[in-house]
Formats: C-alpha cells, sequence, structure tokens
C-alpha cells in the first residue's frame, strides 16, 4: 500500500478544519510531542482536567509543568500556541498560528482505532514535522537512498489507518459530535504518580 493514501488523508482532514496544512501521526500525544520537541519549549501548562498521557509528556521531554483550574470545553493551550484538540471535531475550526493536535483514538468521533493529527499553517514546519514524525527521513523515498539530516520518531500514521478514515471521513463529516467537556476527566492531581516530582502542585 503506497504511503500516498496519508498525503490524501491529511488533505482532507486540513480541508475540513480549514487548516493550510496536515501531518498525520500515529496518535494525538505523539502529534503534541513532536510540537513541543520542535518549538522547543520548556514549560507546558495542562489542566487537571485532561488524559494521563499529556502531562506525561513533561517528564518526558524535561518540561516545567504548570498545572490549571481551566474549565475547558473543546480544547486547551499547553503553550502559546500548541492546542490540545484531541476531542474536537468542527469544520473550519482551526485556529490560525497555532499547532492543533486532534485524536482519532477509539472513543473519538472520528474513530480510526489509533491515530492523530497535526494541524498548522507553515510550509517549513510541514517539512520538518513530517520527518520527525517518520524516523527523521521522507516517506516517499527509500531510506537507504537518503542522507538522513533530522532526528526523527516513529510516530507516523499507517496507510491503512489513513485508508479507514478516508472511509470513515463522510459519515464523521455529516454526524454531529459529542460535545467533551473537562468533567469527563478525573483531576490527575488526585493520582499518586501526580503528587510527586515535577508534577507536584503547590
Amino acid at each position: 500500500m503506497s504511503f500516498e493514501v496519508i498525503a490524501d488523508f491529511e488533505k482532507e482532514i486540513a480541508k475540513f478544519f480549514g487548516s493550510p496544512y496536515a501531518v498525520a501521526v500515529d496518535c494525538c500525544t505523539h502529534g503534541l510531542e513532536l510540537c513541543l520537541r520542535m518549538k522547543k519549549a520548556k514549560k507546558v501548562t495542562v489542566p487537571k482536567h485532561t488524559y494521563l498521557s499529556v502531562p506525561m509528556l513533561a517528564e518526558k521531554l524535561d518540561l516545567e509543568i504548570e498545572w490549571t483550574d481551566d474549565k475547558w470545553q473543546d480544547y486547551y493551550y499547553m503553550t502559546d500556541n500548541i492546542v490540545d484538540a484531541a476531542v474536537y471535531w468542527q469544520a473550519g475550526s482551526y485556529i490560525p498560528g497555532t499547532y492543533m493536535c486532534v485524536s482519532f483514538q477509539f472513543r473519538k468521533h472520528l474513530s480510526l482505532g489509533r491515530g492523530g493529527i497535526i494541524l498548522f499553517d507553515n510550509k517549513e514546519d510541514y517539512d520538518t514535522l513530517k520527518r520527525m514524525s517518520y524516523d527523521g527521513r521522507s516517506p516517499d523515498v527509500s531510506w537507504s537512498l537518503q542522507n538522513i539530516k533530522t532526528i526523527g520518531y516513529h510516530y507516523y500514521m499507517t496507510p491503512e489507518t489513513a485508508e479507514l478514515g478516508l472511509q470513515k471521513l463522510p459519515a464523521a463529516i455529516d454526524t454531529p459530535p459529542k460535545k467533551w467537556v473537562y468533567t469527563d476527566w478525573v483531576d490527575l492531581t488526585t493520582l499518586d504518580v501526580f503528587k510527586q516530582g515535577r508534577f507536584k502542585s503547590d
């Protein structure tokens, strides 16, 4: 199966959200990680009510973390321009100048079992994020024929997932999405794992 189907999927999702560019990844958390790495973030703000893997990025990337009591709906900002929009599904809703990361995990509106996408508006960032998601290489040429110059991660979306996404996209567009709110998640600061080290809140 060709990797061209991934590019097709990226274009269709970008068109739906109204973003100039999109890079598909294997999960939303990895999309956030790639953005944080690319932007060389030093600190993240994370609402107490969100998914476990998001604050854990602070430990993984050695970032300062600030917990917030944000009563968010649809999405929230981790930095001034990196947005966790994992549960968001709204046509034409891309926020210019940001990196919005959307999830396609099995409970999400476009349910692919696993997967995510980064929405943004900078062409140079497309080349960078694409290579970072795919072991530093370009997906359209055998890696043995490339001089790899970018540190990359094994976070790319598979062609099979992208093809499933294209198949399910029309129904997802035609179906009203569930409205998620912050209370759909527990207060993470009550869990033992987040009561130690950098995670301890004041």
